[in-house]
């Protein structure tokens, strides 16, 4: 497993940009094939934890979730061993923790992923 840790959270009004970074430790052979691909998440007070996106290891492949297409970018730096995650024309409904993942298959089911960090906290103010 890897270790990662997310940043960039904060609060926002509507129709704002923010944007999350997450940081991947870990030097083993099995942590980077853990990491191949990594991916965000949110769950909202009361709510599921929800897909946001996810990205293979050259960056090459991405998926995201039909409620933030075309809202949200994700990316990542190898040589950094971050993910970052640009989230323009925020929306209220955008608030939650988001949450940092990663996953040796590029999939969109939370069981999928092996290592999880910490969350942090996004807020979108009407």
């Amino acid at each position: 497993q890897v270790q990662l840790v997310e940043s960039g959270g904060g609060l926002v009004q509507a129709g704002g940009s923010l944007g999350l970074s997450c940081a991947a430790s870990g030097r083993t052979f099995s942590s980077y094939v853990s990491s191949y691909v990594r991916g965000w998440f949110r769950q909202a007070p009361g709510k599921e934890r929800e897909f946001v996106a996810a990205i293979n290891r050259s960056g090459g492949s991405t998926v995201y979730a039909d409620s933030v297409k075309g809202r949200f970018t994700i990316s990542r730096d190898n040589a950094k061993n971050t993910v970052y995650l640009q989230m323009n024309s925020l929306k209220p409904e955008d608030t939650a923790v988001y949450y940092c993942a990663a996953s040796p298959v590029l999939g969109s089911r939370p069981e999928e992923y092996t290592s999880w960090g910490q969350g942090t906290q996004v807020t979108v103010s009407s």
